[in-house]
C-alpha cells in the first residue's frame, strides 16, 4: 500500500484512476486490527490501487472529507467520490469488501 506524501499528491491521486484511501494512525487499535488482511484485499480489488492516508499528518484534509472516525475509507475514480465506508467503529474484512464490491 502506498502512502500518501503531501495533499498535492493526494489531489494527483484522486484525480487519475481508481483509488481506495484507507484513513488510519498508527494509534489506533481498531486500525491495526485491519492491517493483517489489507494485503488479502489489495490482491483481490487490483482495479483499485490503496493508499494509506495518516490521519495525524493530513488532518485538515480529514476535516474537509469529513473523516470524524478511523479507520475509514473513500473511493475516488477519476476525481469522482465513488462512496465512503466512514465510521469509528471497528472494521472486519468481509465489511470492507463489501464496501468495495458495491462501489
Amino acid at each position: 500500500m502506498k502512502v500518501l506524501d503531501s495533499l498535492e499528491q493526494f489531489e494527483t491521486i484522486k484525480n487519475n484512476g481508481k483509488h481506495v484511501f484507507l484513513f488510519s494512525a498508527d494509534w489506533c487499535p481498531d486500525c491495526r486490527v485491519i492491517e493483517p488482511v489489507l494485503p488479502e484485499i489489495e490482491a483481490k480489488y487490483p482495479q483499485f490501487s490503496f493508499i494509506y492516508v495518516d490521519r495525524d499528518k493530513f488532518i485538515d484534509l480529514c476535516i474537509t472529507l469529513d473523516i470524524f472516525g478511523i479507520p475509514s475509507f473513500v473511493a475516488f475514480e477519476d476525481g469522482k467520490e465513488l462512496g465512503r465506508f466512514v465510521s469509528k467503529d471497528r472494521k472486519t474484512q468481509e465489511e470492507i469488501e463489501q464496501f468495495i464490491e458495491a462501489l
